[in-house]
C-alpha cells in the first residue's frame, strides 16, 4: 500500500473505532444488580421531588426531548414540554406522589433500565390520600444522564378507605 492509501484508509476506520469505543464506554457504565436498583431508586426520589415541590426546570430534566407519556385517565403526551405543562396545570400545589411499597427494576441491554411500582397521591392542603395507580418507567441513560423515554402510568383508582 502507498503511504496515501494507508493515510485514507486509516481517516475511514478512525471515526468508526471512536465511535465503537465512545458507545463501549457510555454503555459499560451502566450500574448493574444492587448499583443498578439503587441508582433507579435515587432517580425516583429525584423526579418526584421535583414534582412535589413544583420545580418545573428539575423535572423536566428527566425526560427525554421526544418522551412518549402514556396516563390511562389523561390521555397521551408526546413532549417533554406537554408532560412538565400538564404537571404545571393539573398537579402543581394539588397533591403530592408517594411511593408505596419497593419497586421494580430491570436492566435493558445498552440502555438503562425499567422501572416498576405503585403510588399514591395525597392533597396537598389536607395530607389526605385518595389516589392510586402503578406506573411503568423506561430509563435511557446517554452520555452520563439518565432520562425517561417512556411512561405508563395506570390503574389510577380511589383507595379503598374500608368505611
Amino acid at each position: 500500500m502507498r503511504h496515501t492509501q494507508i493515510v485514507r484508509l486509516t481517516s475511514l476506520i478512525a471515526p468508526l473505532f471512536a465511535m465503537a469505543m465512545a458507545h463501549a464506554a457510555d454503555t459499560d457504565a451502566l450500574p448493574t444488580g444492587d448499583a443498578l436498583n439503587r441508582t433507579i431508586a435515587s432517580l425516583d426520589t429525584k423526579v418526584f421531588d421535583a414534582f412535589n415541590t413544583c420545580d418545573m426546570k428539575t423535572f423536566g430534566d428527566y425526560f427525554s426531548d421526544d418522551v412518549e407519556f402514556y396516563h390511562d385517565k389523561g390521555g397521551v403526551q408526546h413532549s417533554r414540554e406537554a408532560v412538565v405543562e400538564a404537571t404545571r396545570k393539573n398537579i402543581c400545589h394539588k397533591v403530592r406522589r408517594e411511593l408505596v411499597g419497593t419497586l421494580e427494576v430491570y436492566p435493558i441491554k445498552d440502555y438503562g433500565a425499567i422501572e416498576m411500582g405503585t403510588h399514591r397521591f395525597c392533597q396537598m392542603d389536607t395530607g389526605k390520600c385518595e389516589g392510586m395507580g402503578k406506573f411503568m418507567n423506561i430509563w435511557r441513560y446517554q452520555n452520563g444522564q439518565w432520562q425517561m423515554t417512556r411512561v405508563v402510568s395506570y390503574d389510577h383508582h380511589a383507595i379503598d378507605t374500608g368505611k
